[in-house]
């Protein structure tokens, strides 16, 4: 039981110590390589480069980061621990928002905090503790973890308000905010991994809107998904283990907010600041096809300023004991 509880420990330290890094140090490529430290426990690796991307259709993603000199990466981890009949299971899938470095682009952030948005690839960060986690304590399950890492910086050839992209599944998008970018880099990554592996279920994790903190604080993730049941193993999950999310509601009148003039969909609402963290969920859901998914908006909890009695100030770690347990409840021993 402790080799295990020391596994799952050594995933929540690479969680905060990838969250922590100042993006001098973990950029796309950099991130790429501590990903692949985890071949070591039997996790299986392949890297997307931004040619490969393009091949694919990968437009929304590619946008996000054409503005930086460091190149784009999208990463996938498998990890294959179902054994006999249920070797052959579809996977859970996982799909962190890794956005490196968060300028805002050419919608600049305001300068005071910017240096914080380091940790904007706090998604990206959970999924690999995770997987590392799993493979750690040779989790019984058949999982795939998929992270899509840029930097959004605004030079000479960075996205435009304005400009119009094409997502991988073929829907048009229009750019009204270059600084609402970490739903137009898991719009590829979430239909990539649902076309290529059609999982059970797949749930995405990123540090996705400010609006999340204003509604829950740093107290709470936002859950939001499009199944009733793995909303609710999620929050079973939670609370097991103390990493609290709040389900917020979905619906067609929020949807209408993301429809386009132009194109089939704005990567931002209609009512401005209203009800920011559901519409970026609707815009998320249109990239999930019919797979049982759930968006985790960990905004408020990837990072924290103070010291609490488990979790030192920096990067939380949060996420990875919850999903370890969502795994361990829902998928190993059935």
């Amino acid at each position: 039981i402790f080799q295990g509880l020391e596994a799952i420990a050594a995933g929540v330290f690479m969680t905060r110590h990838l969250v922590s890094e100042p993006a001098n140090i973990l950029y796309p490529e950099s991130f790429v390589e501590r990903c692949r430290e985890l071949t070591s426990l039997g996790v299986e690796i392949e890297i997307l480069d931004e040619a490969k991307m393009e091949r694919l259709g990968m437009g929304a993603l590619l946008g996000v980061g054409q503005g930086s000199v460091r190149e784009s990466q999208l990463v996938v981890m498998r990890w294959n621990g179902a054994s006999g009949k249920k070797s052959s299971r579809k996977p859970i899938a996982f799909v962190g928002k890794g956005v490196c470095f968060d300028t805002g682009g050419i919608s600049l952030k305001p300068g005071p905090g910017m240096e914080e948005m380091k940790w904007d690839m706090g998604g990206a960060g959970t999924v690999t503790g995770l997987m590392k986690a799993l493979a750690g304590r040779k989790a019984k399950a058949n999982v795939v973890g998929v992270v899509g890492l840029v930097e959004n910086m605004p030079d000479g050839n960075a996205q435009r308000p304005g400009d119009i992209v094409t997502a991988m599944n073929g829907k048009t998008i229009e750019i009204l905010n270059t600084d609402a970018e970490g739903r137009l880099v898991l719009a590829d990554a979430l239909w990539y991994t649902q076309d290529r592996f059609e999982p059970e279920v797949m749930i995405d994790l990123a540090t996705l809107t400010g609006a999340i903190i204003i509604s829950l604080g740093h107290e709470n993730a936002g859950l939001f998904s499009n199944n009733d049941d793995l909303a609710g193993q999620i929050s079973d999950a939670g609370d097991a283990v103390g990493e609290g999310v709040w389900r917020l509601p979905m619906s067609k009148a929020y949807a209408e907010q993301i429809k386009s003039p132009i194109a089939d969909l704005q990567n931002i609402g209609t009512c401005g600041r209203g009800a920011g963290s559901i519409v970026a969920a609707e815009f998320l859901k249109e990239f999930v096809g019919d797979t049982p998914w759930a968006h985790i908006d960990i905004a408020g909890m990837a990072w924290s300023k103070k010291d609490t009695p488990t979790v030192p100030k920096g990067g939380t770690g949060y996420g990875v004991r919850l999903l370890d347990r969502f795994v361990r409840d829902n998928y190993e021993g059935k």
